[in-house]
């Protein structure tokens, strides 16, 4: 039996979780793709290095790693991840996905088509909680339709990235928001809540510019394209929406998104039962990868954390934090700057999130406050990144007609979010808001 370990801080106890960022970065700067090793795979080299590093027996290393796999919101956040793949995969099988943007497209004058990307980006992404999904499906048309048209493939895609973001930022059944709400204990209506007093200002603001930018275009099409949809299918993602606004569980909310989906599909013929359950396990798969990270990762973070590591980053955040204000600062941060080393928002979260809950909870935080600025802060590093895949991809749909800086430059969206969101915490800004 081992003495107890007095939780100390430690820079040594890092080392584990040093290893696992950095074979993760590593990896992705030498095949210039940090999608090329599977995130698992980083996490169990680093519990490896810890096995090797920390003085308990064997035994006592074990049940630590259990215990943090088994914690009940790394479990939670697991299970929703399962429920939230279910849904996208039987939702885009009816055809969800293309109604969206066809119906988007339809109704687009030539002069608002910059905002209208905005808009269909971010629907989708709201619906689809994947922001590289809006964009897997929207850049062939952007890059398209700049092509036969007078828009500026630069403001296209600016705004093609922007409403991503902005969806993905929003979305419940997001990847991000998952891990933000769990790690911070907070039901996903109230983050949600409390993320669109931030994120919708910024969102208006780019609707205004977008909209005034798009009023010298002119159509030069000679033929008009008629695009095919059905509305009902949409209704999937705006019952999740709904449900999940006014504060529905939200297993009790992705479950009937699917329900809803795999009976509209099999009504309309897309797939029948048999295949809606292979479509549904399918989603389950699609999860594989960030159902085992969360779960390692809360192994690791807790052989980490029991041996004094995770005290040694707060006993040097604690030295920079004065007031909530700066306790505020100091997670958005620590998250940004984690997101800049791996590219990847929601491990970002994942990593940040017992910090920031320590955090939160020590300095009086509002969970709901904190769960939205992991949130944020995690999609604007990652949306900006020049390494980061949502930037990657769109390039490289738009092949070399735009570089990174023309993007960035036209991404008014998040340029906006990190200006407001600063002031949110550090000038308390629309104090009526908050009365609410």
């Amino acid at each position: 039996m081992d003495h107890t370990i007095p939780n100390t801080p430690k820079f040594t106890a890092l080392i584990p979780l040093l290893v696992f960022v950095l074979t993760f970065l590593g990896v992705g700067i030498y095949q210039d793709d940090f999608y090329a090793l599977p995130s698992p795979i980083a996490v169990i080299g680093g519990i490896i290095v810890a096995f090797i590093m920390f003085k308990q027996s064997i035994n006592s290393k074990i049940e630590t790693l259990l215990k943090g796999c088994g914690d009940t919101k790394i479990l939670t956040m697991c299970l929703i991840y399962l429920l939230a793949g279910a849904f996208a995969a039987i939702a885009n099988e009816t055809g969800s996905v293309d109604a969206i943007v066809n119906l988007g497209l339809d109704y687009i004058a030539i002069q608002y088509i910059y905002v209208g990307i905005f808009i269909i980006a971010g629907f989708l992404s709201v619906s689809t909680g994947t922001s590289v999904g809006a964009i897997v499906a929207l850049a062939p048309i952007v890059v398209s339709f700049a092509d036969k048209s007078s828009a500026d493939l630069a403001i296209l895609c600016g705004a093609l990235l922007g409403g991503s973001m902005f969806g993905d930022n929003l979305s419940v059944i997001s990847d991000t928001t998952i891990a933000a709400t769990q790690s911070l204990g907070v039901k996903m209506s109230d983050k949600f809540k409390q993320n669109v007093k931030i994120a919708i200002p910024a969102a208006l603001f780019t609707v205004v510019l977008l909209i005034f930018q798009g009023l010298g275009l002119k159509s030069e099409a000679t033929e008009t394209v008629v695009y095919s949809y059905s509305i009902i299918k949409i209704l999937p993602y705006i019952l999740v929406i709904i449900l999940s606004i006014v504060g529905v569980n939200v297993f009790v909310t992705l479950l009937l998104g699917t329900l809803t989906a795999g009976l509209l599909g099999i009504i309309y013929g897309d797939f029948s039962l048999l295949e809606a359950t292979k479509i549904t396990y399918d989603g389950f798969t699609n999860m594989t990868e960030i159902f085992l990270l969360s779960l390692l990762t809360g192994g690791l973070a807790a052989l980490v954390e029991r041996n004094g590591g995770i005290a040694y980053i707060l006993t040097h955040i604690r030295k920079r934090i004065s007031s909530t204000k700066t306790a505020e600062l100091g997670i958005a941060t620590l998250v940004s700057t984690i997101n800049m080393a791996i590219a990847n928002n929601t491990v970002s979260i994942i990593i940040a999130g017992p910090i920031s809950k320590t955090i939160n909870d020590e300095y009086g935080l509002d969970n709901k406050k904190t769960a939205s600025i992991l949130d944020i802060f995690s999609c604007i590093s990652q949306g900006l990144l020049p390494y980061g895949a949502q930037v990657l991809m769109i390039l490289s749909f738009s092949k070399g007609q735009i570089d990174y800086l023309d993007l960035v430059s036209n991404t008014w969206y998040l340029l906006l979010l990190f200006l407001y969101t600063i002031a949110f915490i550090t000038l308390k800004p629309l104090a009526f808001l908050k009365r609410q």
